[in-house]
């Protein structure tokens, strides 16, 4: 890694300096934790002349709980979070807790074998299509950008029907967390230039509601996830009412599965759990974004999600990560 470029610090007080100082100076980028961003910089992935440090803000890392569900403020880190079981071995590396926060895990940047490499290295293969290249290593032929989004929070989140308070200058919306992200490795969030994401909130779950997250991954507690799978699971007395599944590390952005919405009524056998599979492996798009090979990371992406599917409906245990 290099040593980072020269810029300017700002540490506003408030969610509407922050984003003013974002409108006000290009290329600036907000940071909170920067356990992704500030690696990313050593390795010459941008030179932006200002970072907005964002942990300053107050009630910026506020956790609150209502009746209808819990919000969590963006710069809350996730070493708070870890106290909730069902996330505990699943978020990030447990060096990365303490400083990693909610919004940035969110807002992870997609990463790639091409690009997440030093100045030099990706100089020295004309670099690439997400970065001052013009072509994708992943897929020559092609015009898009296939590096995967690697967060492990999103699908979680997705499952639980989350939305995300967005603010920006002179303006806030509230919107689903599914409409966070599109499907391009290059830009694969909806935010603008001087808008912030600054808390998710998560809706009070039914009855008899189970969530779980597993995800594979080349060593235990430090690496980005080759496919990761969270779920949904309302069942009673065996039967589904209600089930979501979400996925991460296979494609640009984490995301819904379709299809899952006709296995409500039934029980989780060997038949409905055979065509998850097929969802799943019809749904996932690995490429050769990561040292591992894509035709494994789909396959375990299938096999995860029925593993997962069956434990929460037959509630033989939840959540945890698998390698």
């Amino acid at each position: 890694m290099e040593r980072l470029s020269s810029f300017t610090l700002h540490r506003p007080r408030t969610i509407a300096e922050a984003v003013s100082l974002l409108a006000e100076t290009p290329a600036a980028r907000p940071i909170a934790g920067g356990t992704d961003l500030v690696p990313n910089l050593r390795d010459g992935l941008g030179e932006p002349p200002a970072l907005v440090d964002l942990s300053a803000i107050d009630g910026f890392d506020r956790i609150e709980s209502a009746a209808g569900g819990v919000t969590i403020g963006a710069g809350t880190t996730l070493a708070r979070l870890a106290a909730d079981d069902g996330i505990r071995d699943a978020i990030a590396g447990p060096g990365h807790r303490t400083m990693a926060t909610i919004g940035g895990n969110l807002c992870l940047d997609t990463r790639c074998v091409f690009y997440n490499q030093s100045a030099w290295w990706r100089k020295s293969n004309a670099f690439c299509l997400k970065h001052d290249g013009d072509t994708c290593h992943v897929a020559p032929q092609g015009e898009r950008c296939h590096a995967a989004f690697s967060g492990d929070l999103a699908p979680v989140l997705l499952v639980l029907g989350a939305e995300v308070d967005i603010a920006g200058s002179g303006s806030a919306r509230r919107m689903p967390l599914a409409d966070l992200y599109v499907d391009d490795g290059a830009a694969h969030l909806t935010l603008a230039r001087d808008e912030l994401l600054v808390a998710v909130h998560v809706p009070a779950q039914p009855p008899h509601a189970r969530c779980g997250y597993r995800k594979a991954r080349a060593r235990g507690a430090i690496d980005f996830p080759l496919a990761g799978v969270a779920a949904r699971v309302v069942s009673e007395g065996g039967v589904i009412g209600q089930i979501r599944v979400a996925l991460t590390g296979t494609n640009p952005r984490p995301f819904l599965l379709d299809g899952v919405a006709e296995f409500a009524g039934r029980t989780v056998d060997d038949a409905l759990l055979a065509q998850l599979g097929k969802l799943v492996q019809k749904q996932v798009s690995p490429m050769r974004t990561t040292v591992t090979g894509s035709n494994y990371r789909r396959q375990v992406a299938a096999v995860l999600a029925q593993r997962l599917v069956r434990a929460l409906a037959g509630g033989d245990g939840e959540g945890g990560g698998e390698r």
